[in-house]
């Protein structure tokens, strides 16, 4: 750490007024909170989270569509932190019906293959995990299988948040792992500073360096603190295989509006794995009515502990937001970590 303790000094030169910079990446939030990171930031300098967990940004109303696929009696398959996140009628794990958590998509095409009965995935995920199931998609799965589109695209839902000016941030750490699969050419449009970074504390403390200094120097761009796994043209060939599958649609993200061309949905000569069209399906949009405030979370605009729910009534055995179910969640890792400070 001693490489850290080397940055976060000539950070503490260069930080010379109040910054705010937002992270899109829960393994980022796990690995600032894990290592302490933020205790050796300058008092002005501050990292807030952003809409950078999948199964978060889920809207109940998808929770809903997925809990009406278990009532149409099909075997739905899940990664297992979708399955206690909350819709409007209760969660995936408590709705009683044939729910089975799988690795990856490949395992459900597997559970497809050794049954007559329906088999629908719930495909969750950013740019990580959409050229995977296009991939799997492309090998034509049996009749009996389909997906239930829930994928995001990150660029979108950065522009939404420049736009609205909600957090007052001066840049964005970027995600690590959604550039490594598409590169970061699409980010460079925002006309904020911008910088790649990884995931060990070291990395992240060079990512805020950078940021620092190109504010300093009134620059405006994106830079790479990750090369040793990221290019600007990322995987070619993961990004043309979701974007052979899949194709940009509007969509609702939890705590957010819709958000024009945020989602991703089949394209017609994909419409027979599609689980919305195959089984009527609607997304609908759901009003808050609790008291948690991951959506305010996701936005950038509060921490776990400004809920007053947090550790609490809410806890990752008992959560009543998704921010306090999935791993790359913000409230489970602030509480697994005993984060208290601000």
């Amino acid at each position: 750490m001693a490489l850290g303790k080397e940055i976060s000094e000539k950070l503490r030169e260069c930080a010379d007024r109040d910054l705010s910079f937002m992270h899109i990446c829960g393994t980022h939030e796990a690995a600032i909170s894990r290592s302490g990171l933020r205790s050796m930031l300058p008092p002005g300098l501050k990292i807030v989270m952003g809409p950078g967990c999948p199964v978060c940004i889920t809207p109940q109303g998808e929770i809903d569509a997925a809990l009406d696929l278990v009532g149409k009696g099909c075997i739905v398959a899940t990664y297992g932190d979708l399955l206690r996140v909350p819709g409007s009628r209760g969660s995936l794990e408590s709705c009683g019906g044939d729910v089975r958590v799988v690795q990856g998509v490949h395992k459900a095409v597997e559970i497809a293959r050794n049954t007559t009965r329906e088999v629908a995935f719930i495909s969750v995920g950013f740019e990580t995990t959409a050229p995977t199931v296009a991939a799997t998609l492309l090998t034509r799965p049996p009749e009996n299988f389909s997906i239930l589109s829930c994928h995001r695209l990150v660029p979108p839902a950065m522009k939404w948040l420049l736009e609205q000016g909600e957090a007052k941030l001066h840049g964005f750490l970027l995600p690590g792992h959604v550039c490594t699969v598409v590169g970061y050419q699409d980010y460079e449009q925002f006309p904020v500073p911008q910088v790649v970074a990884g995931f060990e504390p070291e990395d992240i403390l060079l990512g805020l360096l950078m940021l620092v200094e190109q504010v300093r120097a009134g620059e405006a761009k994106v830079e790479n603190a990750y090369p040793r796994a990221v290019t600007r043209e990322g995987n070619t060939r993961a990004r043309q295989l979701m974007y052979e599958v899949f194709t940009p649609v509007d969509a609702e993200w939890r705590g957010f509006p819709v958000i024009p061309r945020s989602g991703l949905g089949l394209r017609p000569e994909f419409e027979q794995y599609d689980a919305k069209k195959k089984f009527d399906l609607t997304f609908r949009h759901v009003e808050k009515h609790s008291a948690c405030i991951c959506d305010k979370v996701l936005r950038g605009i509060a921490e776990p502990t400004d809920c007053r729910l947090f550790g609490k009534s809410c806890t990752p055995r008992t959560p009543i937001g998704p921010c306090m179910v999935s791993h790359e969640g913000a409230c489970k890792i602030w509480h697994t970590f005993r984060v208290k400070q601000k």
